[in-house]
């Protein structure tokens, strides 16, 4: 259950890092325009840009954090960032199910949370 429980949260951490790329860098893209539903002349908006940014920011603190919790962090830590990291991924999924795009709660929530229960499995 521990490998999976790695490997369910790496996949969240790199998913994040995708998605903190595509918001941060990538934002007007063709990709962005399609994952996002927005068109090009709504996304090259400064304004929106920034939003976009700052909001990708946040994604890459959860990648990181995920990351620190999974590699880097001391054995006695590893599980408590782990789940605290994943739990903060879930309930960003239900609030961006909530106020933008249900499908976020699948794309987003449900990696996490079957990373939780293997975390959780493991311990």
């Amino acid at each position: 259950m521990e490998i999976l429980g790695i490997i369910f949260t790496l996949l969240v951490a790199v998913e994040h890092v995708y998605i903190m790329l595509l918001e941060m860098l990538f934002s007007t893209s063709k990709t962005a325009q399609r994952t996002f539903g927005l068109t090009e002349d709504f996304l090259k908006n400064p304004r929106v840009k920034t939003l976009f940014a700052n909001q990708g920011l946040y994604n890459g603190f959860l990648a990181a954090g995920l990351l620190w919790g999974t590699v880097f962090a001391p054995a006695s830590y590893n599980t408590s960032i782990q789940l605290f990291f994943l739990a903060c991924v879930i309930i960003a999924a239900v609030f961006g199910a909530i106020t933008s795009n249900k499908g976020i709660l699948i794309k987003q929530g449900l990696p996490a949370m079957i990373a939780i229960v293997f975390v959780l499995l493991s311990m």
